[in-house]
């Protein structure tokens, strides 16, 4: 699929990634400051641990080793092994995810790997033995095991840090403590469960390796973790990205960008996501066929895979696509996000906005005019905990369900984390925002009718076998006037007239440019959602279908002769040959693109380094070098990616989903599962066409946005799933939240 992930370098620097770096420059004047400005801020935002904490955890980790090391000799001697095997058993913990990465912040979980021999069992001895030995120990508090999750997972805290503890049971007799778990022989006659459990350490360590500049690497990837939850976009059981998301993004931009300094990198970051045309895989290395036969991520085999939206594929055998939870809406609100970023480093490089502008929360309560509140209840602390992980695993699936049964028109938002009443007692609450789909129908008359999906999903929760008496899910329908005060900092709600944020002067300087230009034909320039900014819907090109894997590539195939003709582009680099107008006649052109950037030194901010250029001189250098980085994004999305070629048009229809199986194993779908179908006796809601004319719409300018009003249907009491059947139902486009009661009430 690519290039071997190492080899030689000209100037005896080695080569990292699956193809050649964009840009070989190494930092200027101006990179060097705003570097430092970066390290202060993040700093100064209480994102690095004391000397003091840093010490604590490693006393923990030892002790921690000693734990699991006495554990493995008592089970050793109560299996009836001979002393000399009693004595050489042992047990071995290794790190992984931000703490390997050192990237954690303060109070952050350390994730954790426990090793043992091939007679230490997962079941009998990690969840019984070692569970009994800490529960009895005075240091360790909220002991939560996690046996039946995808990973599973032993959760406590250990004198006062918390721990995410896996076992990964080996076929050796001995684990030696010089143990490398980076081989490929280390999997040999494991199950599928310490195969996962080994994935995290392997991943972690592979990236390391993979890296050209490790603490550039982590200062990026600590901003750019930090941004991300700034923005609401860090979450994967939300079907955003999470931790290793953001590790293996910030670590190719890093290989692409070798000399770079993190002010630069985090620039390029939003420059190459932004122009990213997924689902072109990111990768940091070839993938490794291996040699145990296990499944690895490969849309030429594997079916499903081709349907994975945003596909970032993990470094160590056996390679897996780390995001598969991400979903039509959750990737467009983060295309959004790159975009935004682009423009206000582009914007930073002039000297107009700073890092606090970059990391603007985002108003998310401002942001939409329609929400759906989900509150779930049970009767004691241990009850609310496991129905809110079960519940969390499930919530990825509501936004899915509701996507595909309005067939993508009504997009959601859902915010990645909850809130709770202090006023009720086990109770907790999370919100989805919601918007008609930018450039679709207006008509006032039509509706969105969600009731059956609201329905179906609740009955997919409800069917956990887990599930104890007073454990509720209750989903409401509630406007932005009426969101509940205890979601906001101190409960009270913010004035409507909030401080002037970077997305409000955007949309008022955009409004007033287009005020004195007429649109395209080709072309509507509206206002974004309550955040307020710009976006070009293309009425010829809709962009939630050019998500969709199969219609896009099977669309560069079927011109595939025209675009190899023209640029040698692969049939599977774009999803639209609009794009080749952008590509040179000849891959020649791009052979030298990391010697350009090169010789233009200072790629990304040299203007008002050098005072001895004149403007127009840093002008055109300044744009050639953002031309030619151009180029070399779209060669590496044309050369790198053979593996996405003659997929079909459409996807199969969604599999049927086992509820009753689901419920057994709800780890498997809090780490992420492919994306379920309905229940076989529901019918989706449909939708009438439309045509170009009607797609044509404007929105009202409100104070935090042009988001149109979504009217809800008067609230009524909740329909029985045994009515009508949809298809009687006149075709709706508009919210109909008939059957959700009010927020916080039964439904």
């Amino acid at each position: 699929m690519g290039s071997p992930a190492l080899c030689g370098r000209n100037n005896g620097q080695q080569r990292l990634g699956i193809t050649d770096p964009i840009s070989l420059s190494g930092p200027t004047e101006y990179d060097v400051l705003k570097t430092r400005e970066l390290e202060k801020y993040l700093q100064d935002a209480g994102l690095y641990e004391s000397q003091e904490e840093a010490v604590n955890r490693e006393e923990v980790l030892g002790r921690l080793d000693q734990i699991v090391k006495i554990w493995v000799k008592a089970i050793s001697r109560s299996k009836g092994l001979n002393e000399q095997l009693v004595q050489e058993a042992n047990a071995k913990i290794f790190t992984f995810g931000s703490y390997r990465l050192g990237v954690h912040g303060p109070g952050a979980d350390i994730d954790t790997l426990c090793v043992g021999p091939r007679h230490a069992t997962r079941e009998e001895d990690f969840f019984g033995e070692l569970h009994k030995m800490l529960s009895e120990m005075p240091e360790v508090s909220e002991l939560h095991p996690v046996p039946d999750a995808h990973v599973p997972v032993m959760r406590f805290k250990l004198s006062g840090v918390s721990i995410d503890l896996l076992y990964a049971k080996l076929s050796l007799w001995v684990i030696p403590e010089d143990l490398d778990i980076s081989q490929e022989s280390i999997l040999q006659n494991t199950d599928e469960q310490t195969v996962r459990s080994l994935n995290g350490c392997r991943v972690t360590d592979r990236i390391l390796r993979l890296v050209p500049n490790i603490q550039s690497f982590r200062t990026t990837l600590r901003c750019m973790r930090f941004w991300a939850k700034r923005r609401g976009v860090y979450s994967n059981v939300s079907g955003f990205l999470g931790g290793i998301n953001w590790a293996l993004l910030v670590a190719r931009i890093c290989q692409l960008y070798p000399n770079a300094l993190p002010n630069m990198l985090v620039s390029r970051f939003f420059r190459v996501f932004t122009q990213w045309r997924w689902p072109n895989p990111v990768m940091l290395c070839a993938n490794e066929e291996g040699s145990l036969g296990l499944p690895v991520w490969d849309p030429r085999r594997n079916p499903k895979d081709r349907y994975h939206l945003m596909p970032i594929i993990t470094p160590a055998y056996p390679c897996m696509n780390s995001s598969y939870n991400v979903s039509a809406s959750t990737l467009r609100i983060m295309t959004e996000e790159f975009q935004r970023g682009h423009d206000i480093c582009e914007v930073m490089e002039e000297n107009k906005a700073d890092w606090d502008t970059l990391f603007e929360p985002y108003p998310f309560f401002e942001a939409y005019k329609n929400y759906l509140q989900i509150d779930i209840t049970a009767e004691n602390d241990d009850d609310i905990r496991i129905w809110k992980g079960w519940v969390e695993s499930r919530l990825r699936q509501l936004t899915l369900k509701i996507e595909r049964h309005t067939y993508n028109m009504l997009q959601c938002h859902p915010y990645p984390g909850d809130f709770s009443d202090k006023s009720r007692p086990f109770h907790h609450c999370y919100f989805m925002g919601l918007q008609r789909k930018q450039g679709g129908p207006a008509s006032g008359s039509e509706q969105f009718d969600i009731r059956l999906t609201v329905d179906e999903f609740k009955r997919s929760v409800n069917v956990y076998t887990q599930r104890k008496r007073g454990m509720e899910i209750y989903v409401s329908h509630v406007k932005r006037r009426s969101i509940p005060n205890f979601v906001f900092p101190g409960g009270v709600r913010p004035s409507r007239a909030s401080k002037l944020t970077w997305d409000i002067r955007r949309s008022s300087e955009l409004k007033a440019s287009d005020s004195t230009q007429v649109d395209s034909p080709s072309e509507v320039t509206e206002s974004l959602d309550g955040d307020d900014r710009r976006k070009k819907i293309r009425i010829d090109d809709d962009a939630n279908t050019n998500l969709r894997n199969g219609e896009c590539l099977a669309a560069a195939n079927s011109h595939h002769e025209e675009v190899h003709e023209v640029s040698q582009v692969s049939n599977t680099s774009s999803c639209s040959i609009k794009d080749v107008n952008f590509i040179p006649t000849s891959t020649n052109n791009l052979e030298n693109l990391a010697d350009v950037s090169s010789q233009n030194n200072g790629d990304h901010g040299s203007m008002g380094v050098n005072p001895s250029k004149n403007v127009s001189d840093t002008a055109a250098d300044t744009s050639n070098c953002k031309e030619a980085e151009k180029l070399a994004i779209q060669k590496i999305l044309s050369d790198s990616y053979d593996s996405h070629q003659d997929f079909p048009c459409e996807p199969e229809e969604l599999e049927d989903f086992d509820y009753n199986k689901q419920a057994k194993d709800f780890g498997a779908t809090k780490q992420g599962s492919p994306m379920m179908s309905s229940v076989a006796n529901t019918s989706p809601v449909v939708l009438p066409t439309v045509s170009c004319n009607e797609a044509r719409q404007s929105s009202s300018s409100y104070s935090n946005g042009g988001l149109e009003e979504l009217e809800p249907a008067e609230i009524v009491a909740p329909l029985s799933t045994g009515t009508a059947p949809v298809a009687e139902r006149k075709p709706i486009i508009r919210l109909s939240f008939t059957s959700l009661g009010k927020a916080g009430k039964s439904s």
